[in-house]
């Protein structure tokens, strides 16, 4: 038997980003990488850095996983099932540092 000509579309499907659209987001990536080197090196942010460098962290993990592991076309259910988990870490990454004192990482 062959298939039919025309199959049953799926109410649900949306169709994905255009590749312009995963060039953008490979780009704010990129741009959000060169940040995070160039935050290291500016001093006057020492008493904010790893915080700042979680949050910078936390949004590429966003962008990843919302365009190329396509959650941003699925249901919110699967999204936070990766959002949830994330923010608890960070939460827990935030408190750890400041309980133990190591927000500061360059010494004075």
């Amino acid at each position: 038997m062959s298939a039919p000509a025309h199959p049953a579309t799926n109410p649900q499907h949306v169709e994905h980003a255009s590749i312009g659209t995963y060039v953008k987001v490979a780009v704010i990536l990129s741009v959000i990488t060169a940040l995070e080197f160039a935050v290291i090196y500016i001093r006057r942010l020492t008493p904010i850095l790893i915080p700042l460098l979680l949050t910078l962290s936390a949004g590429k993990f966003a962008l990843v996983v919302m365009f190329f592991m396509h959650l941003r076309y699925d249901r919110r259910s699967l999204t936070l099932l990766f959002v949830a988990p994330l923010v608890l870490a960070l939460g827990l990454a935030v408190a750890l540092t400041t309980l133990f004192g190591d927000f500061l990482v360059f010494k004075r």
